[in-house]
């Protein structure tokens, strides 16, 4: 299946986020809804609090956020209290820079999973957007199971004969979930 995917996307290449605060952010409003609601959250969150760039907006930086409170976000963006606690904790952490840049991948796991509401599917999915990890898989995620109908389990034991390029293989399997 795999193979067949590759041949169909020869060129799919991993992309990384230009900023990594905004990474984990989007990440963290987009956990557990709909890409939809999570370009809603997001999008609120800009209009009420991005910085303006010409006539557009750009992603709140950490600063704002962390200042901003739990609360607030909540309010402004819609998210669940817990969502908005995890995403104003995130802020925090990161008003000083970059958290992950220069970590191998297990230090930044680490630090990611240390983050309250932070979960594995989450940390793992940086891993591969935020850093750019070609070793990466997500065995939790909806798409990587369904794919081959494997539990969590499962699809991680699958995973190690892609090793050391399975985020690679996770891109290829969402990419091809997206054009179904």
């Amino acid at each position: 299946m795999l193979a067949l995917l590759i041949r169909r996307r020869p060129g799919l290449r991993l992309i990384g986020h230009p900023d990594e605060f905004e990474a984990v952010a989007t990440t963290i409003t987009g956990q557990q809804v709909s890409l939809a609601a999570a370009r809603t959250f997001a999008g609120r969150l800009v209009a009420a609090h991005g910085d303006p760039v010409g006539e557009l907006r750009a992603f709140s930086d950490a600063e704002t956020l962390a200042r901003l409170g739990a609360d607030r976000i909540q309010q402004c963006a819609g998210l669940t209290g817990t969502r908005a606690r995890t995403l104003h904790e995130a802020a925090m952490r990161w008003t000083d820079g970059p958290l992950l840049a220069g970590l191998d991948a297990d230090q930044a796991r680490r630090l990611l999973l240390g983050i309250p509401g932070v979960g594995p599917w989450t940390a793992d999915y940086l891993l591969v957007r935020a850093l750019q990890h070609p070793d990466t898989f997500a065995p939790g995620g909806l798409v990587a199971r369904r794919a081959h109908d494997l539990d969590q389990r499962q699809a991680a034991n699958r995973s190690t004969a892609w090793a050391p390029f399975r985020s690679y293989a996770l891109l290829h399997l969402w990419t091809d979930a997206a054009y179904l």
